[in-house]
């Protein structure tokens, strides 16, 4: 039986041990077996937990010259930088160090540095992109020679497309999702929707996690530091220390002439937008701000990463639809902290527990979309008499509607909404995620998925 089949701190007096390292508690509990376990499992997770973007990676340093790796603060982008040879040689902008031998002079820099270099928080040094640009060109054909990180910064992106475009390979990287945390390897879901033929693969899907396990991942959210401390004091001083970093100091040094008392009442005001249709001139009479200010600090939360914009579907439209995004953060645990959720129990009681279930599972496909380099776009779809569907993925897979449910069993009155659009639109498949014990087919291009297979 492998480690994955495991969970991570959740053993079996979890009461009296969830508080204490995984060492302690498994001493306190006096089982032999169940610490060998999770200590090579706490083992595994200190060296990177097998992060399911690492094929991605070494595949697109075959394919391209330079890598971007970019995702939100703490999110493993350094750990992710450790899976690449010993030849490799990594600098780290955010080490006096490091940031003076590049800054001194880019260019040199990288004709004594052509190959195999490593460059992370890149986006704390402008000037990095032009060179990189003109160290890349100078030999076009050689591919696998550079792989730069960045988070926390919205302007990145724009800064890659500007100076590196055609040259180099994105690759996003987030929290850990469900199976990651678990260390387990991808599911199989992800391949097969991507395939013409995918539901009778689907039908095959077997669920993968017990639900305790999957509350766990839920409730605390996938960041990769809380999960290898595993203590509930830690998570929460985490989660304390990131927001104040986040907002102290990532976005006074991106946007110094920012209000940040008013951007911190915004990212407060964000665990009760998460899973709502948005309502700019709404946000922007609570905080007392203009309505461009809002659309600005939304566009920096999407920015660094912490929120995910949901624009409505609005191509091929029958009906009269609702045109506002939605959005969520991005991290159910950061959501939690937000909203001062610290266990199930009070979860479970919160009015947001629904959309924070939603947004989870949104996230969590969407994570496992990226890991395999599966290009899609993504968005939600309302119309004015309220049908509703919570998340359309479309890409070389065609039109997927995808609705999440919380409950194990699905009404078919709360199937019509995805129904209609499947048959107004011939899609080949609709899926209903759930916490189903099994996979079910309710119609013949329907089918129920039990969040548990992925």
């Amino acid at each position: 039986m492998g480690l994955g089949k495991f969970e991570l701190g959740y053993l079996r007096d979890k009461e009296k041990c969830e508080n204490r390292p995984l060492s302690e508690a498994c001493r306190q509990t006096g089982d032999t077996h169940d610490y060998t376990l999770h200590f090579q499992m706490y083992t595994l997770i200190l060296h990177g937990m097998n992060r399911h973007s690492t094929p991605l990676l070494h595949e697109l340093l075959t394919l391209f010259p330079c890598v971007a790796i970019i995702g939100v603060r703490q999110c493993g982008k350094t750990t992710l930088l450790q899976e690449l040879p010993h030849t490799w040689k990594t600098y780290d902008l955010e080490k006096a160090s490091d940031y003076d031998q590049i800054a001194r002079d880019p260019d040199l820099f990288f004709r004594l540095n052509r190959s195999h270099i490593a460059i992370d928080e890149s986006q704390r040094l402008a000037d990095i992109f032009p060179a990189l640009r003109v160290a890349i060109d100078s030999d076009r054909q050689q591919v696998g020679r550079f792989v730069i990180t960045g988070s926390s910064s919205p302007d990145l992106l724009h800064s890659i497309a500007e100076s590196l475009a055609g040259r180099v390979a994105i690759l996003e990287l987030s929290p850990f999702n469900l199976a990651e945390a678990c260390a387990m390897p991808p599911s199989d879901f992800f391949q097969a929707i991507n395939e013409p033929d995918a539901i009778p693969k689907l039908l095959t899907l077997q669920p993968r996690h017990e639900l305790p396990r999957l509350f766990d991942y839920w409730l605390r959210g996938g960041y990769p530091e809380p999960w290898i401390k595993n203590q509930i004091r830690f998570h929460k001083l985490w989660m304390q220390n990131y927001t104040q970093t986040y907002i102290d100091r990532d976005i006074l040094q991106l946007f110094p002439g920012i209000n940040r008392q008013k951007y911190r009442l915004f990212i407060q005001m964000l665990g009760n937008l998460t899973g709502t249709i948005i309502n700019y001139s709404e946000v922007a009479r609570v905080l007392g701000v203009s309505q461009p200010t809002v659309r600005e600090y939304f566009q920096i939360a999407h920015g660094t990463f912490i929120w995910r914009h949901i624009p409505a579907y609005e191509k091929n439209v029958t009906k009269r639809i609702v045109k506002h995004p939605k959005g969520y953060l991005r991290d159910s645990g950061l959501l939690h902290f937000l909203l001062h959720l610290t266990d199930l129990d009070a979860l479970m009681a919160h009015p947001q527990m629904g959309r924070s279930w939603e947004s989870m599972v949104i996230e969590n496909i969407l994570r496992g979309l990226d890991a395999r380099g599966i290009a899609y776009d993504y968005y939600h779809y309302r119309t004015g008499g309220g049908a509703e569907i919570d998340l359309i993925l479309e890409g070389e897979f065609g039109l997927l509607p995808i609705e999440i449910k919380y409950g194990q069993t699905v009404s078919s009155k709360a199937l019509r909404g995805i129904r209609d659009f499947v048959q107004e639109r011939q899609c080949p498949l609709g899926i209903i995620i759930n916490n189903a014990e099994r996979v079910i087919q309710y119609e013949e291009n329907l089918i129920g998925i039990p969040f548990s297979c992925l």
